[in-house]
């Protein structure tokens, strides 16, 4: 995993290939941002092919620590087949998602 703290409070995470550690690196981005007072996050799937239901669950306990402090998530380069995996689980709508990582910032940038 790879996580940047760009600038105004924005931590951008890039995802690993291995689905055995997405699960454990969403969890210790969670606790990052339980440590921090105020940051937007960006996850860069780009590297992702497979979901399983924990990585899942690591990503809505995250959209949850941020929301309730007024943060964002955008989630991007999201390919086609991991799209498909939100909008089975009924999750899809829950999500901020952007094209690239250029679109994300610009996302987390406007008001919302």
């Amino acid at each position: 995993m790879s996580i940047q703290y760009p600038p105004n409070n924005l931590m951008v995470v890039g995802l690993p290939f291995s689905e055995l550690k997405i699960a454990a690196e969403l969890k210790a981005v969670n606790e990052a941002v339980g440590d921090n007072s105020h940051c937007n996050v960006i996850i860069d799937f780009s590297r992702v092919e497979v979901l399983t239901s924990s990585s899942l669950s690591n990503l809505l306990i995250l959209h949850n620590l941020l929301t309730e402090r007024g943060d964002r998530l955008i989630l991007c380069n999201v390919s086609v087949i991991t799209k498909c995996v939100f909008t089975v689980a009924g999750i899809d709508e829950v999500f901020d998602f952007a094209n690239d990582k250029s679109d994300a910032v610009a996302a987390v940038q406007a008001p919302h």
